[in-house]
């Protein structure tokens, strides 16, 4: 595959400032990048789904299709995956050109660009944590953290049905592109007075979401984490209705404290990891413009200007305007 298009993700921003999450071996060098479409330039001999000229985007992670994972339809939490820019083998998307096995690669439909497509993998992240979250018609949801995988979030739970959706987050201009994008009600942090001293606790942002002008003492029936913040993780915790579901999307760092008395009342808490069969759905959703990622690109950077990019990305005042970066590597899009 000739790469056009591949999305900063994250894990990749992280492992440019403090290297990987998973170490590599001594010596080894570490590719990044893993959000990725381009176009077909040579295909294997076994290979019957595609043709050289054909547009396309790829699901990062190969499974072993053997362990009992993989055989029970979990495939995303198989332990010896082969998931692009991370362990074992560090392979990385941000190069001219790629192999990738047939059965993990999907056509970009029509009504669907290439720069578009390379947004599918963290849209489906978001879709995978909608749909085991039960997002539908009907659901007061709160979600947590306005960045890229927050607003993916979102997005997947309005195409899905949803209407009430709360987004909470302490940068205004995010908060304003959630607006836009079709969030009911944003909540700026920033704005919550403290009950004591000069900074909101996790208690104090709970005790404003549980007040009568917000969701009350029932709580929030959907809550999803999706800032990777032990904050915010414990704020979730504090507004989950009883019988509610907290959904943790975000990649917890450290340990987080839970108050299990607080929801000892049929409270399911759910981790989410990545996706599994939710590609298609995503593709579909996107194509038919039900989820809109083109707009959520904040800056797009040549290849050769990927350095600066990065640099963008963690520092400490142009990272707050940036929601999705995207490097151009063969693409001709703007």
């Amino acid at each position: 595959m000739k790469v056009e298009y591949v999305g900063m993700c994250g894990s990749d921003i992280h492992g440019f400032e403090f290297g990987p999450y998973k170490k590599p071996k001594p010596g080894q060098k570490v590719g990044l990048g893993h959000e990725v479409a381009g176009e077909v330039v040579k295909i294997g001999s076994e290979v019957t789904k595609f043709k050289v000229g054909d547009k396309v985007l790829i699901e990062p992670g190969v499974p072993d299709d053997s362990c009992e994972y993989c055989r029970s339809g979990h495939y995303n939490v198989c332990p010896d995956v082969d998931f692009l820019a991370t362990a074992p083998n560090f392979k990385g998307a941000y190069t001219q050109y790629m192999t990738h096995p047939e059965s993990w690669t999907y056509h970009i439909p029509e009504g669907m660009t290439t720069l578009e497509a390379a947004l599918v993998e963290p849209a489906a992240v978001g879709m995978h944590a909608a749909i085991l979250g039960g997002a539908r018609l009907g659901s007061h949801i709160v979600i947590l953290g306005c960045g890229t995988i927050g607003l993916m979030t979102m997005q997947a739970c309005l195409s899905l049905g949803a209407t009430d959706i709360t987004m909470v987050d302490m940068m205004q201009k995010k908060l304003d592109f959630a607006k836009k994008l079709g969030a009911r009600q944003v909540i700026n942090t920033k704005d919550i007075k403290p009950s004591d001293g000069e900074r909101c606790t996790p208690d104090d942002i709970a005790a404003y979401l549980r007040s009568e002008d917000q969701f009350g003492r029932h709580g929030v029936d959907l809550v999803f984490e999706c800032s990777g913040s032990g904050f915010l993780a414990q704020v979730a915790v504090g507004i989950v209705a009883f019988a509610g579901k907290v959904m943790m999307v975000g990649t917890q760092a450290k340990p987080v404290p839970v108050d299990f008395g607080k929801i000892n009342r049929e409270v399911t808490i759910m981790t989410t990891f990545r996706y599994c069969n939710n590609f298609p759905q995503t593709i579909e959703a996107i194509a038919t413009g039900k989820f809109n990622v083109k707009d959520m690109v904040t800056g797009i950077y040549d290849y050769k200007d990927i350095q600066s990019a990065f640099e963008e990305a963690i520092d400490p005042v142009k990272k707050q305007d940036m929601i999705k970066g995207v490097i151009r590597i063969g693409g001709s899009e703007s």
